[in-house]
């Protein structure tokens, strides 16, 4: 198969990750589904990196429970997200997978520093670039950091992978039976009508650029090939 992208960034949510049955924050299946996935995707010569979150690891609503402060709290969910990352990567070793976790917050003992450059080469050579930690700083969501990524290393589409949700609805689906599903937006419409399909500020970082937001139902596993073909599936968020 042949994928209409040459290079992607794929949008994980932490909660994705998490063992729901047991409580725990990683669940082995679903990161060797996450593996098998990438590698899937890898077979049709496109370019992959990853943004993963950490909410399977720490909240914003934690911090304000224990009285943690804004900045702070955020600093503890980039960590979060280098511990997911760190998991990935290992998934996709297990793989024989080649990747690498690139992080905002410099670790240099498990991961290395993002750099632009360096993360461009990654990709170029198809080694999937895991980018970790969140911007580096606080108060931006790893939303904007997929987009904030997708235009430094000039992805051609962020890939949004919900749990569970087709994708944009003009309403929330789970408590309005008649939600209707919009197939097709811009970065604009989305911004005007505050769709809650990711940070309002990821999307209008994103008016006037060229790439283009994917938005689909993960739990279908095939579903994510289906969007490298060209499938109409889920919502596309464009500028046009």
């Amino acid at each position: 198969m042949n994928s209409i992208y040459q290079r992607i960034i794929i949008k994980l949510s932490g909660e994705a990750l998490a063992d729901e049955k047991d409580k725990l924050i990683l669940d082995a299946e679903k990161l060797k589904n996450v593996a098998k996935t990438v590698s899937e995707v890898l077979a049709t010569g496109t370019e992959v990196g990853i943004v993963v979150g950490a909410g399977n690891i720490w909240r914003g609503r934690m911090a304000e429970q224990i009285g943690i402060e804004p900045a702070t709290a955020d600093y503890m969910g980039m960590l979060g997200t280098i511990i997911n990352a760190l998991a990935i990567q290992s998934a996709l070793e297990e793989r024989g997978i080649p990747c690498r976790v690139m992080s905002s917050i410099n670790v240099p003992q498990v991961c290395e520093a993002y750099i632009r450059r360096k993360a461009t080469s990654h990709l170029s050579k198809k080694i999937v670039t895991i980018f970790a930690g969140g911007t580096g700083n606080p108060f931006f969501t790893t939303d904007s950091t997929a987009t904030l990524r997708a235009l430094e290393v000039g992805a051609d589409a962020i890939l949004m992978a919900k749990n569970g949700v087709d994708g944009v609805y003009d309403s929330d689906p789970r408590s309005n039976p008649e939600a209707k599903l919009l197939k097709h937006l811009t970065f604009h419409e989305v911004v005007e009508k505050k769709l809650a399909v990711m940070d309002l500020t990821a999307v209008a970082m994103l008016e006037g650029k060229k790439v283009v937001v994917r938005v689909f139902n993960m739990d279908e596993p095939d579903n994510l090939l289906k969007v490298l073909s060209g499938a109409d599936i889920g919502t596309v968020i464009a500028e046009n």
